[in-house]
């Protein structure tokens, strides 16, 4: 449980530097990042599991380039649902899942560690 709680944390914190590194993505404050995070991972649980199985041949074409469009468009639709974080665009969501992506897999490196 106290995993979940500081993996939880730490995407909250990714959301935050991406926010810092990529132009039309923004997030203002931990509480809109810790609730964006959380939108974001339920969304990809449910909505986004269902458009990568139907999308699948896509992502095989594309050696998983596509996956990354996908997590873009949960990205833009936790963005439209949680107030303090605003993605402008398609292009900034797709860069920030890219980055979020990597950072992500840092977080789960460190959390399995530890």
């Amino acid at each position: 449980m106290m995993g979940l709680l500081v993996q939880w944390l730490l995407s909250a914190l990714a959301l935050l530097l991406v926010a810092k590194l990529v132009p039309g993505f923004n997030v203002e404050g931990l509480w809109p990042a810790l609730i964006a995070s959380l939108v974001i991972g339920l969304l990809n649980a449910t909505l986004g599991f269902f458009l990568k199985i139907i999308t699948f041949p896509i992502s095989i074409l594309t050696l998983g380039i596509f996956l990354l469009v996908i997590n873009a468009l949960m990205i833009l639709l936790a963005s439209s649902i949680v107030r303090g974080f605003n993605v402008r665009g398609l292009f900034p969501a797709f860069w920030g899942a890219a980055a979020l992506a990597l950072l992500g897999m840092l977080i789960r490196a460190v959390v399995d560690r530890g």
